[in-house]
């Protein structure tokens, strides 16, 4: 897998490369970088009929998987568990899918509460890094689809 930073660079991404302690979660990475959870981006794997697909919610909310199965035209789809992540994408560390489906190769659905904010920041592939990026820059070039996949109730605190 390219790294998400090559391929934002070459599509003209002004990104911020963050080191931080490690973080597993998005609430882990909120706090270690001092931001709120909204902010980050959380990237979620989900199995599908039809292949695999990628959704990329706010880092306070939790998916709604009866919103992600009419996203992804799937009543059977379903999260993908680590071990088929470790599998699927071992240059990416478990917890640190980047936002960005082209580098998997593979769909990527956003909640429309990421295009809300300005500036985001998400895993760059490892548990120890993270790249903060303009959304409007950060999605510019990449073929997503825009649909509400999130539960209506913030479920994770902000700290």
């Amino acid at each position: 897998m390219r790294a998400p930073a090559d391929l934002l660079r070459t599509r003209g991404v002004i990104l911020r490369r963050i080191p931080h302690g490690r973080a597993t979660s998005a609430v882990e990475e909120a706090r270690e970088l001092g931001v709120a959870t909204d902010e980050v981006l959380k990237s979620v794997l989900i199995r599908t009929g039809h292949g695999d697909a990628l959704v990329v919610i706010p880092g306070s909310r939790r998916l709604d998987m009866h919103r992600v199965r009419d996203a992804v035209d799937d009543h059977h789809a379903r999260l993908a568990t680590e071990e088929e992540i470790e599998v699927l994408y071992p240059d990416v560390e478990l917890g640190a899918l980047p936002p960005l489906g082209s580098l998997l190769g593979i769909p990527t659905y956003v909640d429309p509460e990421v295009l809300e904010h300005e500036v985001v920041v998400f895993a760059a592939g490892t548990q120890w890094e993270s790249d903060r990026a303009e959304v409007g820059q950060l999605f510019r070039d990449e073929p997503v689809t825009i649909a509400r996949i999130t539960q209506d109730i913030d479920l994770v605190p902000e700290f």
